[in-house]
């Protein structure tokens, strides 16, 4: 295949094909279409948002937009088959009229060009008179009754009949209206009819056709009637529009009736909503209006009665908590006396065990091993009451976390010693500055490694520091017995132990990683903890590094193969605002709540 290029010359002597000029002028016409419609798409896509958001949470709009979306469709529908039967019953009516009107015509006609001979020069007039009997009928004389078929047209054709037999083709009337299905079959003998649309002026008018062939002295014309149907095309329009404008207003008192009776439902599930959101806000005297004997008046007094032994149980669980933690805090306090005449009698016997007997000896230095011990379960339990009752203090300042972090390592230095334990400390090169509270983050990490130490069966341990824009995190990593499934959420309760005839090395009192979280939470960070069994374990501390960011990420991974940022498989982040204010004594916790 040749294709033919015809190439224009520029006034700079080059030339271009026309065609590329029309495809770059469609180009642009399309770009600032598209530019035009960029701005109308945005619009309708938030229109098509805000409308998404009300059909979700609006129960009233969902019932009325779904009772009138069906209710049109059952208008509809009833309106079309309605429309459809009155159409045929209109269709069959005229029908039946226009041929009897068509047979009453056909005796008149055949009556009048009974002894007509076809070939005789007055044929034309005959048929002019026919048809006008058939238009202007005498009312004196007798003839066939018609029927009320309304105006029609005739048309008279000698147009031949049988087979072999040539009329004049002489007409009387509009004969181009006539289908040429409708004159095929009634040349052949037929009695048909036929709807068609034919034109009158400038517009179209629907017309029944029916014809039949007239029998005359020679052979058989064909008559045929053209009946308007501007009557009953009236009649199924003002049919339409009174169904259409009864739908509408059907539609209108349904979307109204709709809209009343579920506003009967939706008022009260709102009230009940809007009491039970200020319920969980802690107003718990909040109760739902009762008004009569109804479902929802059972539903409201049933809301009611559940509040109320809510709030018995609340404040049951409230007296509690304050005897709870006043019996702890009294009794921590109270055994301060005691254990401080204990403790100087303990010390004058330590200072002499080099003077008494070997079992004597043995017995002191078990006494202040476990004096120590006990000193640290009261500073514990102190610290627990004090972050219980939220009376506790944030003192944050902007400090370096490596020197924090060091400090820590050092002081459970002598502890990795005894135990023959690596204490490896991977420490950026830069300074770390974070808005802390140094002994608090001091105090988690020395938590995190005396765990380590007494879990990691002798393998090094592995402390990390990193930090990007917005936080810094500590993790330590052990490769002792791990944590079986489950116990990463059970790791930060307090007392708790997964296997209680464990030796321990550090002598903790199983409060240690409970402080812990607490302070993390109070400066807005996560602690979190991952194990597998025979693959160790790891926590993994991440704080804001300026007070009031919101957390969202960590700088370093937490199990050994997860990405950064995100926890891995079976770990538990207790995360989440703090409670306003931490604890201000200063305790040197070193227990655990571990294997």
């Amino acid at each position: 295949m040749v294709l033919g290029i015809r190439l224009v010359p520029r006034e700079d002597g080059s030339v271009t094909d026309p065609r590329l000029r029309d495809r770059s002028a469609v180009s642009s016409c399309a770009g600032r279409a598209i530019d035009w419609l960029r701005p109308a798409a945005g619009v309708l896509s938030g229109l098509a948002a805000v409308l998404g958001v009300v059909w979700r949470r609006s129960l009233k709009v969902r019932v009325v937009s779904s009772t009138v979306v069906l209710s049109s469709t059952v208008v509809l529908v009833l309106g079309m088959v309605l429309q459809a039967q009155l159409a045929q019953r209109l269709i069959e009516n005229k029908t039946q009229a226009a041929l009897v009107q068509a047979e009453n015509s056909k005796i008149l006609v055949e009556s009048e060009l009974g002894a007509v001979d076809p070939t005789s020069a007055s044929l034309a007039g005959r048929l002019t008179t026919a048809v006008d009997r058939l238009t202007n009928p005498d009312p004196t004389v007798a003839g066939p009754a018609t029927a009320n078929a309304g105006a029609y047209e005739p048309v008279l054709v000698d147009g031949g009949g049988a087979p072999g037999v040539v009329g004049t083709g002489q007409k009387i009337g509009p004969l181009k209206d006539v289908p040429a299905v409708l004159r095929s079959a009634v040349e052949r003998g037929a009695f048909a009819d036929k709807i068609t649309t034919v034109r009158r002026g400038s517009s179209s008018v629907t017309m029944l056709a029916v014809g039949m062939p007239v029998a005359s002295a020679g052979r058989t014309m064909q008559l045929y009637l053209l009946f308007p149907l501007t009557a009953e095309q009236r009649t199924l329009s003002l049919v339409q529009s009174t169904l259409v404008l009864g739908g509408v207003v059907l539609l209108v008192l349904i979307a109204g009736i709709a809209s009343l009776v579920t506003r009967q439902v939706v008022v009260p599930v709102r009230q009940a909503a809007e009491v039970a959101e200020r319920f969980a806000h802690g107003h718990l005297s909040e109760r739902i209006p009762v008004v009569g004997e109804d479902d929802m008046a059972r539903l409201g007094t049933s809301f009611n009665e559940m509040a109320a032994s809510i709030q018995r149980q609340i404040r049951q669980l409230e007296e509690f908590g304050e005897l709870q933690r006043g019996f702890t805090s009294d009794v921590s306090h109270e055994l301060r006396t005691p254990l401080t005449t204990v403790r100087m009698a303990a010390d004058l016997l330590y200072e002499s065990r080099e003077r008494l007997q070997p079992v004597l000896r043995r017995s002191t230095e078990l006494l202040v091993g476990e004096l120590d011990r006990f000193e640290v379960l009261l500073a514990d339990l102190l610290e627990i009451s004090r972050l219980d009752s939220g009376v506790a203090e944030l003192h944050a300042e902007t400090v370096d976390v490596r020197a924090t972090v060091t400090q820590a390592a050092a002081s459970v230095r002598a502890v990795a010693d005894r135990a023959g334990t690596t204490l490896q400390m991977d420490l950026p090169a830069a300074e770390v500055l974070a808005e802390i509270d140094p002994r608090r983050v001091e105090r988690i990490v020395r938590n995190l490694l005396t765990n380590a130490l007494d879990h990691g069966e002798g393998r090094p341990v592995q402390m990390t520091v990193a930090a990007d824009a917005d936080a810094v995190a500590v993790l330590v990593r052990d490769h002792g017995v791990g944590l079986q499934p489950g116990q990463q959420d059970l790791v930060f309760t307090r007392f708790w132990r997964g296997d209680p005839s464990r030796d321990r090395r550090t002598g903790g009192t199983g409060l240690g990683l409970s402080i812990s979280l607490e302070d993390a939470r109070l400066h807005g960070g996560w602690l979190q903890a991952w194990g597998e069994p025979g693959r160790g374990s790891a926590f993994r501390l991440t704080l804001p590094r300026s007070r009031g960011t919101q957390l969202t990420t960590s700088p370093l991974p937490l199990g050994p193969e997860a990405p950064r940022g995100v926890p891995a498989p079976g770990t538990v982040a207790p995360a989440g605002p703090a409670p306003s204010g931490v604890g201000s004594s200063g305790v040197g916790s070193s227990g655990v709540g571990r294997q």
